[in-house]
């Protein structure tokens, strides 16, 4: 029986960190950014399967991962992170998705399980951190006049947590609708169906450049 579905989203061409290959394959530690988060996962010990969601091609790479004694399932992604989400949503069998960026690898247990814990109980939770910096919009190189009120303002990490039949309703009714919508939260928030705040992790850094490796590697090696 499953129970809890952790669908990984890898398939992502990441530009800004590489032309050759989606920065998942990319080594942090000695191992890949995605062996790391399918490990934190598999420690949090809530999960039952895998769904990891790749690009065309790369299926075979997931053998080359160490094993960690959960069922992995490899499922095509699109060209849209809407595309890949539901790609990995139609492959999951939990009554609960947990949907993360494989861009993540310092996502830790205690987050996972703080995020499913909250998923059971409201049907639908995401981590946030709260905004830290001065936000304002800027255009063409200059900064616009009007500022962002901080109060309140949050930054949502991922994984996102929902009840699996929630979360396909609210894609089936975005596919509907022709909308795009840049993550499963607002999909589902579209829908009407509240969404809880959970703390996140300031640690939990998304590897977006080159450089973030080197910012992953001191976190990894101070245990923060």
């Amino acid at each position: 029986m499953v129970s809890v579905s952790g669908v990984i989203l890898a398939a992502g061409a990441g530009t800004r960190f590489s032309d050759a290959e989606p920065k998942v394959w990319a080594h942090l530690a000695g191992r890949p950014l995605l062996w790391h988060v399918i490990d934190a996962f598999a420690r949090s010990g809530d999960v039952d399967e895998f769904v990891v969601v790749v690009r065309a091609g790369d299926e075979h790479r997931l053998g080359g991962l160490p094993e960690v004694g959960v069922p992995l399932h490899a499922v095509r992604g699109g060209e849209r992170r809407a595309d890949s989400a539901r790609a990995g949503l139609s492959r999951a069998r939990g009554d609960y998705v947990l949907i993360h960026d494989g861009a993540r690898p310092l996502v830790s247990p205690d987050l996972i399980q703080r995020v499913l814990e909250a998923t059971r109980h409201h049907g639908a939770a995401v981590p946030v951190v709260p905004a830290a910096d001065t936000a304002r919009y800027a255009a063409n190189g200059w900064l616009r006049g009007e500022a962002i009120a901080r109060a309140g303002l949050v930054l949502i990490q991922t994984p996102q947590g929902f009840r699996r039949d929630i979360l396909s309703r609210a894609y089936g009714a975005a596919e509907d609708q022709g909308i795009d919508f840049p993550d499963d939260a607002a999909a589902v928030l579209a829908l009407g169906h509240p969404v809880a705040a959970v703390p996140g992790d300031p640690a939990n850094l998304k590897i977006t450049r080159p450089e973030d490796l080197t910012l992953g590697e001191r976190l990894l090696a101070t245990g923060s």
